[in-house]
C-alpha cells in the first residue's frame, strides 16, 4: 500500500476485521464510553495548555523510508509544547496497515484511545460501532470541538455525511476542498501526461482523437533509436505506461470517447451517473466494449507497456524517472517523471493530453468529486479510551485551520534541507503559512518527510487567509479548468453518501465479486483481446454475482440524495 502516495488526495481504503468486543460505544460526554461510564468534564477544564501534562495514547502509520516516531516530527513536537498533552503512540509501517491493523482491531485489551490515520470504510465502521469497539463521537463534537463545529457550520453538507441513519457520528473526517464541483482537484485522478519533448523533437501535434493518438504512439515506437540518442535514455522506449485497474495510473480516461461517454472512471465500483439520474455499471456500456478492444489493438501492436499488468508503483516510478515514457497516467506527473515544477508550470517537458474524441468528447468526473476531497473514517476514538473528553479535545486542534494545512502538507521552520512552508502574512497581517517553491523535488517525498495526515479540514475559504495555494495544485486546478471542465458533459457524479450497516455490508459483498470480474476481464482482454461471446458472458457473470441488486442500492441513495 502506498500511503499518502497523492497527498493532496489521499485516502486509505482498507477491509478490516475485528473480533466482538463486549461494552457498549456510548456518547457521554466525558464518559469511559466502554463498558464503565466515566466523569463528566467541563469543556473549561480542557483549555490548552493543559496546566499538568496528560498522556494519551495513539496508533498511526507512516511512509515506508520516513521517520517513523511521530514525537520526532515537528508538528507533533509544537502540538504537545500547545497542549501539554503527550501522546505515546504506536506505528505501524504504511505498506504493513492492511494486514496489522486487523490484528490490533481485534485485541481490545491492547488498543489505544485512538486510531489516528485509521482509513476504515463504512463496513468497517458501522460493524465495529455494532460491536462496541468505537465511540460515537457526537455528543464529544458538540462539547470539546469547537474547531470542528465551525467547519461544520460552514459547510454543512460534510456534517451530513458524516453521520449514520441513526444520527450517529462514529468517525473524525478528512476534508480537503480544492476547487469546485467540475473545477475540484479530485475530479479527475488518473490524469494523462503527453511527453512534448518527444512531441516536439519528432515534430507530432497534440492528438485530439483516438486515431491520431495511436499514430503518435506508432511514431514513438518507429523512432525509439533516435529519442534513446537524442534524450540519452537508458533502456527501452515505452509509448504508453501504466498499471491496469490501479486507479490513478490506470488508462481508463483515454476510453471516455468511446460510445455513449461514460468511460470506466470509478475504478472501484464501476459506476456512473446517467443526465436521468440513473445509476449504471459502466462495464455493461457500449463505450466500454468499445474501449477494451482499441486498448487491445494498442497492446497488440506492442504499444503499450507489457508489464502493465503486474508492476508495482516502485518499478512504474523508476522507468519513468529513466525517462522511457511516452505517455502515462498519474495524479502528478512529477511523481513519475523527472521533471521540474517550473516547467510543468510552462508547459515544458511533460503536458496533460486532452480528452481524446472516439463516438464523442466527454470526460466523465469522478464520483464523490463535486464534494472535494472526503475520507469519512480517518480517525476513531476507542471505546476503551479513558478520557474520551481530553481524546476530542486534542484532536480537535487538527481541525484549527492553522493546522490542519501542516497537518496535510508540511510544515515550516524545520532543521531539514526542506520545508513545505515558510511563516508569512496575509492581508490583514496575520500569520499565514506560504508555500515554498519545490523546484525539482517530488511533492509526496517532501510532504510524506514532513506531514502527519489525520483527521483535518481545509476549507476553500482557508486560502490566502490560513495558507497559500500549492504551486502543484495550482497548476493542476489550472489544467482541470483549462483544459478538462470543458469537456465534462456529465451532470452529475454519485455523491458520497452514508449508508445504513445492511446496506453498507450488501454493497461490501457484492462490490467484491463485480469489481474482480470487472477487472479480470478488463486485464484479459486488454492482453489478450476477447469475442463477443466473452462479452456476453461478462454481462450473464455480473448478473449472476447480483449487479442489478448493487445498482438498485446505489440508485435508491442517489434517489433520497436528490430529494
Amino acid at each position: 500500500m502506498r500511503l499518502f502516495k497523492k497527498l493532496s488526495l489521499c485516502t486509505l481504503s482498507l477491509v478490516l476485521v475485528a473480533a466482538p468486543l463486549t461494552g457498549c460505544g456510548g456518547n457521554n460526554a466525558g464518559g469511559n464510553g466502554g463498558s464503565s461510564a466515566g466523569t463528566e468534564v467541563k469543556p473549561e477544564d480542557l483549555a490548552f495548555p493543559l496546566a499538568e501534562t496528560a498522556t494519551i495514547k495513539g496508533l498511526t502509520n507512516y511512509p515506508v523510508g520516513t521517520e517513523s516516531e511521530p514525537n520526532n516530527r515537528t508538528i507533533f513536537k509544537r502540538l504537545e509544547e500547545k497542549t501539554n498533552v503527550h501522546v505515546e503512540w504506536k506505528t505501524i509501517q504504511g505498506d504493513q496497515w492492511g494486514e496489522k491493523i486487523q490484528l490490533e482491531m481485534s485485541n481490545a485489551k491492547t488498543l489505544p484511545d485512538f486510531i489516528f490515520n485509521a482509513g476504515f470504510g463504512d463496513t468497517d465502521l458501522l460493524k465495529y460501532a455494532k460491536q462496541g469497539v468505537i465511540l460515537n463521537l457526537e455528543d464529544y463534537i458538540d462539547k470539546y470541538m469547537p474547531n470542528l463545529q465551525k467547519v461544520f457550520e460552514q459547510a454543512p453538507e460534510y456534517r451530513t455525511m458524516c453521520t449514520d441513519a441513526d444520527g450517529h457520528i462514529w468517525r473524525l473526517p478528512w476534508i480537503e476542498q480544492v476547487g469546485y464541483e467540475e473545477t475540484a482537484i479530485q475530479s479527475i485522478g488518473n490524469m494523462p501526461f503527453i511527453n512534448k519533448n518527444w512531441l516536439d523533437f519528432l515534430n507530432l501535434e497534440m492528438p485530439k482523437n483516438v486515431d491520431e493518438f495511436k499514430k503518435v504512439l506508432v511514431a514513438f515506437k518507429d523512432n525509439a533509436d533516435k529519442l534513446k540518442k537524442e534524450f540519452k535514455i537508458d533502456g527501452d522506449i515505452i509509448p504508453l505506461a501504466c498499471i491496469m485497474n490501479d486507479y490513478d495510473q490506470d488508462p481508463s480516461v483515454l476510453i471516455n470517447g468511446f460510445g455513449e461517454g461514460y468511460g470506466d472512471m470509478d475504478k472501484g465500483r464501476h459506476i456512473a451517473v446517467t443526465d436521468d439520474k440513473e445509476v449504471i455499471c459502466s462495464a455493461t456500456q457500449e463505450g466500454f466494449k468499445k474501449g477494451m478492444a482499441w486498448l487491445h489493438e494498442l497492446y497488440a501492436d506492442g504499444l503499450m507497456d507489457p508489464e502493465a499488468f503486474t508492476q508495482e508503483w516502485s518499478t512504474y516510478v523508476a522507468k519513468g524517472k529513466a525517462g522511457r515514457y511516452g505517455v502515462c497516467f498519474s495524479w502528478d506527473v512529477a511523481n513519475i517523471a523527472q521533471v521540474s515544477m517550473d516547467d510543468l508550470i510552462a508547459g515544458k517537458s511533460w503536458v496533460p493530453l486532452p480528452a481524446l474524441e472516439a463516438d464523442t468528447i466527454n470526460i466523465t468526473p469522478q464520483n464523490g468529486s463535486f464534494t472535494s476531497g472526503f475520507d469519512r473514517g480517518r480517525c476513531v476514538v476507542t471505546a476503551v479510551a479513558q478520557n474520551p473528553a481530553l481524546v476530542c479535545a486534542w484532536l480537535d486542534q487538527m481541525y484549527d485551520p492553522f493546522q490542519s494545512p501542516q497537518n496535510n502538507w508540511g510544515t515550516y521552520g524545520e532543521d531539514d534541507e526542506f520545508d513545505i512552508f515558510q511563516l508569512g502574512k496575509n492581508d490583514k497581517g496575520e500569520d499565514m503559512l506560504q508555500h515554498t517553491p519545490l523546484g525539482d523535488a517530488s511533492p509526496v517525498e517532501v510532504r510524506e518527510a514532513e506531514a502527519v495526515g489525520g483527521p483535518l479540514a481545509i476549507l476553500d475559504s482557508y486560502y490566502g487567509v490560513y495558507v497559500t495555494t500549492p504551486d502543484d495544485a495550482q497548476y493542476r486546478l489550472d489544467w482541470i479548468k483549462d483544459i478538462y471542465t470543458p469537456d465534462m458533459n456529465s451532470k452529475y457524479v454519485f455523491p458520497n453518501v452514508f449508508m445504513t450497516t445492511e446496506d453498507t455490508k450488501e454493497i461490501s459483498n457484492l462490490q467484491a465479486d463485480i469489481q474482480k470480474c470487472i477487472n479480470t476481464a478488463k486485464a484479459d482482454w486488454v492482453m489478450n483481446g476477447f469475442t463477443d461471446a466473452d462479452w456476453d458472458k461478462l454481462q450473464s457473470d455480473l448478473e449472476a454475482y447480483g449487479l442489478s441488486k448493487y445498482l438498485g442500492i446505489f440508485q435508491k441513495y442517489l434517489d433520497e440524495y436528490y430529494k
